[in-house]
């Protein structure tokens, strides 16, 4: 696999990796958020806009256009960053970059007041889901006072507040401000891609070179969040503790500590502790969701109404043999091997390699980092993961909890 890592003339960062005989091409360009954003839900409007129309496009010729030459075309917001992706054939990246350059320069941000009141009725819906309910009730908590804590019911408290104006100056400042990283995968020349690339992005302000010292999320003292839903057959819980995140040489140990406790499906031990023996759970499992500031992980269950205390119960006492029985070596193998596995499935095609490569660039990790993170995991001890439960399962942690 040939790969070359690049900057443009204005310092941004380019990963370049050719997949040979594959058909379809790939390009990631992400732009850091530099700023604790003041107005939840001003990034949020500002992602939905860029299909709304251009300086050159309206909405209509946008939309025509991209599904004429079968092009994939997204803006998402993300906890540290905006993302921007698209997805071609090889024969038509020329194209599908052109437009994707005249979204990124010259979006209008058109129909604002529209995309405000889809964006409220779209969030209303969602918070119908139990399990949407959960997240956002523990997230809010976790991260409370912090913009990472700005969940689905915050900005939709704060979604009359935003004007055109601010998400303009949101859009400006993400432009002008900010670290920027281009990943492509795919079966073209690189020297072609290159220059393209700095024909089209070359002109855009300089990336900044060092990601910004800001504020991290703490979390002081134990929070216990209720929130109550009428006629609601079940319970969902989740458990967590704010952790060290992927820049920490926690990582590797915190990792496996997922893989064991219950991201391995039915041979995780919640699954078989909390599930199989006990019959509690509908849903059990663990998470471990990263950011750039700070990390979170997390225990959820859906059970019974009458089985909260008995579920927390179990979580208590899985989390007490993790932190006081050394796992096995074929346990703690079986663990490494699982994730590898779930790493190697989700690099599979161009589309999420680039999307890797793009990530770990504008996380400030280095273009790397996935190498060299399966080196440093393949180092993990039975002993360095009693050392890291001790370490991540403190008495400072959030339980939120939704029953009827």
């Amino acid at each position: 696999m040939d790969t070359k890592f690049v900057k443009l003339s204005n310092n941004i960062e380019v990963a370049y990796e050719r997949t040979p005989d594959t058909p379809r091409v790939a390009l990631y360009f992400n732009f850091s958020i530099n700023n604790h954003p003041i107005k939840p839900g001003m990034y949020s409007l500002m992602v939905r806009l860029f299909m709304q129309g251009t300086k050159n496009r309206n909405a209509r010729q946008l939309s025509e256009e991209l599904d004429k030459y079968a092009i994939e075309f997204s803006a998402e917001l993300k906890l540290d960053y905006v993302k921007f992706k698209f997805v071609c054939l090889n024969e038509d990246f020329e194209k599908a970059l052109e437009i994707f350059t005249d979204i990124i320069k010259n979006t209008t941000f058109e129909e604002f007041e529209k995309e405000r009141e889809k964006l409220r009725g779209e969030i209303i819906a969602e918070l119908d889901s139990p399990r949407a309910k959960i997240i956002d009730s523990y997230y809010k908590n976790i991260y409370s006072g912090h913009n990472y804590g700005y969940t689905n019911t915050v900005i939709l408290e704060n979604l009359p507040n935003i004007s055109k104006e601010d998400v303009v100056n949101a859009y400006n400042t993400v432009l002008s401000d900010s670290k920027k990283v281009i990943a492509f995968v795919g079966d073209l020349d690189f020297d072609n891609v290159n220059n393209l690339l700095q024909q089209h992005f070359g002109d855009l302000p300089d990336s900044v070179s060092k990601l910004p010292v800001m504020e991290k999320p703490e979390l002081i003292h134990a929070k216990e969040a209720e929130v109550i839903q009428p006629e609601l057959n079940q319970a969902h819980i989740i458990k967590g503790w704010m952790v060290n995140s992927a820049d920490s040489s926690d990582y590797p140990a915190i990792s496996l500590l997922n893989i064991i406790l219950g991201a391995s499906g039915l041979s995780s031990r919640l699954f078989l502790e909390l599930r199989d023996k006990k019959g509690l759970a509908y849903v059990v499992r663990s998470s471990y969701d990263v950011a750039r500031l700070s990390a979170n992980f997390s225990i959820y269950i859906a059970t019974e109404p009458g089985n909260i205390e008995t579920s927390l119960k179990g979580f208590d006492e899985e989390i007490t043999k993790i932190k006081t029985i050394p796992v096995s070596e074929e346990e703690l193998e079986n663990a490494k091997n699982n994730l590898f596995g779930k790493w190697a499935f989700m690099s599979e095609t161009n589309s999420q390699r680039a999307n890797l490569l793009a990530h770990y660039g504008i996380m400030g990790l280095g273009f790397d980092f996935r190498e060299r993170s399966v080196e440093n995991i393949k180092q993990v001890s039975t002993k360095d993961i009693i050392d890291c439960a001790n370490k991540c399962f403190n008495d400072v942690y959030v339980v939120s909890v939704l029953k009827p």
